[in-house]
């Protein structure tokens, strides 16, 4: 993987986003998100642990044909609308991959933290709805139990990594997606409010652009941030749609 090279000019202001490392306060996972969490762990600490299969010792990247069958199937992505905006009938929703994309610029922009490791959060961002190229957007009103939508999108992504044909970089998206689903590194919780910030952010502009009424999406929000990054940029979208309502 390529290292991505930060040009200092697009980093925010380091005050709102100078938080130490300490700033994470470790957090258990919930309930629902226990089996996620040890299967995290248990992946990160395993030096045989495998999720796509196939050799993970090997470092060479797939072959053509499998990677052109993985990247035709995350074209869903482009396709699949946030089932939230639909519901509540916004006009032309944005996609799963928007969302995916512009929580991916979110990790690229922010201020270093000591200790984080920004490369791994642009991939978290980038792979961590991937499974929905194949289950869907799968949200609280459909009634999905929490244990089901994991066992599927677990699943969906156990595929995926198949068709990538195993080795270092099939496991790599697996254990990056387990590690989102667990919240279970200082990364994983960053990204976790990105996904809560990049909503919110959304919510607003359908608010300003098609007059929609989206409050339910800022309180199911509403004091969840776990980072001082998050807090911070969900205050001053919070302060902006105040100043705008």
């Amino acid at each position: 993987m390529s290292r991505v090279i930060l040009c200092k000019s697009l980093l925010l202001t380091p005050s709102l986003f100078s938080a130490p490392l300490t700033s994470f306060k470790p957090t258990l996972p919930s309930s629902s998100s226990s089996r996620a969490h040890r299967m995290a762990t248990e992946a990160s600490s395993s030096p045989s642990s495998n999720a796509g299969g196939g050799d993970p010792t090997s470092s060479s990247p797939p072959p053509a044909s499998s990677a052109i069958d993985f990247l035709s199937l995350c074209h869903r992505l482009k396709t699949t609308k946030r089932a939230g905006w639909v519901k509540r009938g916004v006009k032309d929703p944005e996609s799963v991959a928007d969302h995916m994309y512009r929580m991916s610029l979110m990790a690229l922009i922010a201020s270093d933290i000591p200790g984080l490791n920004r490369d791994k959060c642009i991939k978290i961002a980038i792979v961590h709805d991937i499974a929905e190229a194949i289950v869907g957007d799968i949200t609280p009103t459909d009634g999905v139990p929490k244990e089901e939508k994991s066992r599927r999108e677990q699943e969906a992504i156990d595929h995926m990594c198949k068709l990538l044909g195993g080795g270092s970089i099939a496991k790599e998206l697996g254990e990056l997606w387990l590690e989102y689903e667990g919240n279970s590194s200082p990364e994983a919780k960053i990204v976790k409010d990105f996904d809560k910030v990049e909503m919110i952010l959304q919510a607003l502009e359908y608010e300003n652009d098609q007059g929609k009424d989206l409050e339910e999406f800022f309180q199911s929000t509403a004091g969840k941030f776990q980072t001082d990054v998050g807090k911070a940029w969900a205050a001053e979208i919070a302060s902006r749609r105040k100043k705008q309502g």
